[in-house]
């Protein structure tokens, strides 16, 4: 559905409106694709991707109401326009709860991901992206939210088995990080408020690249476009590959037109590390490192090194493949292929493209 014409002198529906609409039994409420423009609040904006999600949204105009944990963290973002409200999704307080409550909708991204943490980060990710994500959601059902976004991943289905899946696959293998367990104990919360009556969108995005990743995978790949990786190693793994802008566009789709109750898988290239590896050497000249670490020798290293154990279980013999067809066919997302993103990340042999702009920010906020 494409979105009406805006006015200048409108920006969303007035409090008065919101409250006639809550008022409204459901059939009879308007969504908010009635209105010309939306005000939008969004949690991980601070983040690689949801700092994308902005972006777009404010390119259309919308308002965006971003929750920072500090104003000086969120300073990237303010400088977009967008109004920043100082919080944690671990600790919501009635200002934050009242400025939610002036929204249109609610896009929930804020997560730590990380692999290979200790008890005590292990703990904060427990906290945020499992409680967290219930403290968001009940707060959007009370504030009777019109429409809420939840970004979950392509992990919470967990080891495909060289599988490619689609939404609404129950997995039985065991979690193979902290950070699959948690994103996957979270999405089943958020299919429990969805159940419940919330009007509840799901996007589950893949391995995530573009400019100023600083994932552990994003950073091989930099390293490797600028000449300095020095080896390499987990080739095999398996991953759904999709840039930053077409993830933030499918987010931003699924915001418009997703239907309420249903997930999207939003990902990309379905693929091999060494993929991607390659593809970079192809857009930028590099050569391939010729030292590769056999996955043998990465698991006696993970059974003796306790940081390593959780890196190599999430990635040896594994795969997170899922299918986006249905993103495609409902939402219209088409996103690039694997080499035209590496392409517009690196730029090419005669052209030092993105990677010319400074290291960014890492924000432990991340999503995948």
């Amino acid at each position: 559905m494409s979105r009406v014409a805006r006015s200048s002198e409108r920006r969303g529906p007035s409090p008065r409106e919101r409250s006639t609409w809550r008022a409204l039994p459901p059939h009879c409420r308007r969504t908010r694709r009635d209105y010309s423009s939306m005000r939008v609040f969004l949690t991980g904006a601070t983040g690689f991707v949801m700092g994308a999600v902005a972006r777009r949204l404010r390119a259309r105009d919308d308002e965006v109401v971003a929750l920072v944990r500090s104003r000086t963290r969120g300073r990237e973002i303010g400088a977009l326009g967008c109004d920043l409200v100082e919080g944690d999704i671990v600790d919501l307080g009635h200002s934050v709860k009242d400025r939610l409550r002036a929204c249109d909708a609610l896009v929930h991204g804020a997560a730590i991901y990380e692999i290979g943490v200790s008890a005590a980060r292990r703990r904060a990710m427990e906290e945020t992206n499992v409680s967290g994500t219930r403290r968001m959601l009940e707060a959007a059902r009370d504030a009777g939210l019109p429409r809420v976004v939840y970004v979950s991943t392509i992990a919470a289905f967990g080891n495909t088995h060289g599988a490619v899946v689609a939404e609404g696959y129950e997995t039985t293998a065991p979690p193979t990080s902290a950070y699959e367990d948690t994103k996957r104990r979270a999405h089943e919360i958020a299919l429990d408020f969805a159940r419940a009556g919330l009007p509840l969108v799901i996007v589950q995005p893949g391995q995530v690249y573009g400019p100023n990743d600083h994932s552990a995978v994003g950073a091989n790949l930099r390293a490797l476009a600028r000449g300095t990786l020095r080896y390499r190693a987990l080739g095999d793994v398996g991953l759904n590959f999709v840039h930053v802008d077409d993830l933030a566009d499918g987010i931003v789709r699924a915001l418009d037109r997703g239907r309420i109750g249903e997930c999207y898988v939003l990902g990309g290239e379905i693929a091999r590390l060494d993929d991607a590896y390659r593809a970079v050497a192809q857009a930028t000249g590099r050569p391939l490192p010729s030292l590769v670490i056999p996955d043998g020798l990465l698991r006696i290293a993970g059974r003796l090194v306790p940081s390593l154990r959780e890196v190599v279980s999430s990635a040896d013999g594994v795969t997170f493949w899922a299918t986006d067809v249905k993103a495609r066919s409902e939402l219209g997302t088409r996103p690039r292929a694997l080499l035209d993103g590496i392409r517009d990340t690196f730029g090419s042999p005669d052209d030092d493209g993105p990677l010319s702009a400074g290291p960014g920010r890492d924000d432990p906020h991340r999503r995948m």
